[in-house]
């Protein structure tokens, strides 16, 4: 009882948001292999997936769509069209699962034929022609019904656009929660086969942060808090704990941090060879992270954090 009395930082449920990643077809799911425990779902097997997390008290999900590629061109039209598969997964969680936050990723690359972020001109990412349809995008997905809208791009002066688009079309009341500092990391490979969106060519490093750089990092959260974003979020979390910490003394702002694929699969795979004790190292990892100033942690893990901690086993 004294250990928990003078505690000074807690985790819990309402701290978790749970990444899930929507496909066509009914009751389809897809096991993401180097993912233990995260699969591709189509729309009614989403829902009841999400159902689960909230009755364990996860306080929200984020969605990421994985496209047919006849769908995809290169300027990501099908991001817009009010049925699309995350417009519909959208809808039919609001309408499903009350006292969940749907949370929807504003990124042109789930929608590209090039893969990319932005739209590619002459090899090279065209930020002007991309901002545009970004802000697009974003209004149909408050239509929808979105709870917050999650632009992931790292383009530039996209969420000015965004704002105002969304101020423009009604949703003065949507929040932004910006990816402001996303950095250029190998810990985002297995992803990459979860949205199944890696880029046709090149890599994100012309648009996504260096690693080596905490102090751009600042340069870039105070821009997008200056153009309107609610939330700001660190992406990857435990190899950037520092940043995430300076970002949270610094503004003060609604801080996220991004758990990424390769930080849930390590430990899956130690966990898997007995090396470690899985629930141990997951919940001392985000506890980290909300040690250094996240409010908001986004983890694959977070279903099972929820049962573990309703288990007490914090």
């Amino acid at each position: 009882m004294m250990r928990g009395l003078v505690r000074e930082t807690a985790l819990s449920a309402e701290h978790l948001v749970w990444p899930l990643f929507v496909q066509e077809g009914q009751k389809n799911e897809t096991k993401i292999g180097s993912m233990p425990g995260q699969s591709r779902l189509s729309v009614d097997l989403l829902v009841e997936r999400a159902k689960s997390a909230r009755d364990l008290g996860v306080a929200g999900v984020a969605l990421f769509p994985a496209l047919e590629e006849k769908l995809k061109d290169p300027e990501g039209r099908e991001s817009t069209n009010p049925d699309g598969l995350l417009q519909r997964a959208v809808r039919a969680l609001k309408e499903s699962v009350r006292d969940l936050l749907v949370i929807t990723d504003v990124a042109l690359d789930p929608y590209s034929s090039d893969g990319h972020d932005g739209v590619v001109v002459e090899g090279r990412i065209d930020n002007e022609r991309t901002v545009p349809i970004l802000a697009a995008m974003a209004v149909a997905q408050a239509r929808a019904g979105a709870d917050i809208v999650a632009p992931s791009d790292m383009m530039d002066g996209r969420v000015r656009a965004i704002r105002q688009a969304l101020d423009r079309s009604g949703f003065t009341s949507t929040p932004i929660m910006s990816y402001a500092a996303k950095f250029a990391s190998a810990f985002y490979g297995p992803f990459r086969e979860a949205a199944e969106s890696a880029p046709g060519f090149g890599d994100r490093r012309s648009y996504q942060m260096n690693p080596a750089n905490a102090v751009e990092a600042l340069r870039e959260v105070a821009l997008d808090i200056q153009e309107g974003a609610d939330i700001v979020m660190v992406k990857p979390a435990l190899a950037y704990l520092d940043v995430l910490h300076r970002v949270k003394m610094e503004f003060g702002y609604p801080t996220a941090a991004y758990a990424v694929s390769a930080e849930y699969s390590m430990i899956k795979a130690a966990s898997a060879k007995g090396w470690i004790d899985e629930s141990a190292v997951t919940l001392e990892s985000l506890l980290a992270m909300r040690r250094a100033g996240a409010d908001i942690v986004i983890t694959y893990a977070a279903k099972e954090v929820a049962q573990w901690l309703k288990e007490g086993r914090a």
